[in-house]
């Protein structure tokens, strides 16, 4: 095939006309393998466009919008390199930054073309998989083990890329080869950072398994209540409920305690305290309560109870619970609960309200004998 390209091209050449300049026809043969590389990369991204339109695929689709301007790259490196090879020794010699370039941008572009191919395949895996729900733990659980280790496959190629790329420069070759080698990793890992990278690593690779945490868990940090927004080869970032980011460690999920309100199901009690006077009719406010519940849809109907937990020398307090799907819907639920039982309160039994009593001792007046 590479003998075909050959004489294709310089059959190319020859219709342009004879050159006589050796250096000069190299660099039209190395023109024209990047030209055909681009011509390539236009017939193919317009026959995609017209798929596209006429039936849409999702495949397609993520090819176009992630692979796109990585095989735009990769196309004309694969023929500029290709060209470089069947190119004559002397043409070489005299010219081998050309031979040089060729190899550093073919190995960036392959590169970064597996990167985004990478990607696409953990989009095409995860696509039907629902995160947003709470209820959904084995999609979310899935879409977790998926992108963490599309992460790790991504590092992986960077880090084999990276070390193809020192081995083409005969100065660092030995750097090169080092970093491939068993012996070179080992040698890296002694020192603090890479303890610290590994230690991430396998706090990642723990995660993953253990599923401490999964994407679109309710969690509460550092006293903050947030949502697992992004969870990475070293840190995880934690959308807080006023839209914050909180960022920590990955090994702050392994080595600390914290709560995760979504671990093995969504669902979750929210309480009400009312803090009322002693005249207060607590069967009344309970029917009422639960009216309320009932009425309200987002309700799972699983638990209800309302209970005077404290007495205090001032009022009673009063304790709702009420289920519902999710940590959301429980706060909803409870702000609902809340307003509607002060509105009927202040409505029905305004001295059940909390109030301040003043009592005075009646002055004692003397008798008067007559």
């Amino acid at each position: 095939m590479v003998q075909q390209l050959e004489s294709w091209i310089r059959a190319t050449v020859r219709w342009f006309g004879y050159i006589p300049n050796r250096d000069l026809s190299g660099w039209v043969l190395l023109t024209i393998a990047i030209l055909i590389g681009l011509a390539v990369d236009f017939v193919v991204t317009q026959t995609v466009r017209f798929i596209v339109r006429r039936r849409p695929f999702q495949t397609l689709a993520f090819l176009k919008e992630h692979v796109r301007w990585a095989f735009w790259v990769f196309v004309p490196a694969m023929f500029f390199l290709l060209a470089t090879n069947i190119q004559s020794a002397r043409f070489l010699r005299r010219h081998p930054i050309a031979d040089k370039t060729a190899e550093v941008v073919f190995l960036i572009a392959t590169t970064w073309l597996v990167v985004q191919l990478l990607k696409v395949g953990e989009l095409l895996l995860i696509r039907r998989y629902d995160t947003v729900q709470d209820i959904n733990l084995s999609h979310r659980k899935f879409v977790t083990q998926v992108r963490f280790f599309r992460r790790l496959l991504v590092a992986g190629v960077i880090v084999i890329g990276a070390s193809l790329l020192l081995i083409s420069f005969q100065g660092s070759r030995k750097v090169g080869l080092s970093v491939l080698t068993s012996a070179g990793v080992v040698s890296v890992l002694i020192g603090f950072a890479a303890q610290k990278t590994l230690a991430n690593l396998m706090a990642g690779i723990q995660i993953a398994f253990n599923q401490q945490i999964r994407l679109g868990d309710a969690v509460v940090v550092e006293k903050e209540w947030g949502r697992i927004e992004e969870i990475n080869l070293t840190s995880v970032i934690v959308r807080i409920w006023d839209r914050r980011r909180l960022i920590l460690p990955i090994t702050y999920f392994v080595e600390k305690p914290f709560e995760n309100w979504t671990r093995s199901d969504a669902s979750i009690i929210g309480t009400v305290f009312l803090y009322l006077d002693y005249n207060v009719p607590v069967e009344k406010v309970r029917e009422k309560a639960r009216e309320i519940a009932e009425n309200d849809p987002l309700w799972t109907g699983e638990t209800f109870a309302l209970q005077v937990t404290d007495t205090q020398p001032t009022c009673i307090v009063i304790r709702i619970l009420v289920s519902a799907s999710d940590s959301p819907s429980a706060f909803d639920l409870r702000c609902h609960m809340r307003e509607q039982i002060i509105a009927f309160l202040r409505d029905e039994y305004p001295q059940s309200l909390p109030q301040t009593r003043l009592m005075l001792a009646e002055e004692m007046k003397p008798k008067v004998v007559e």
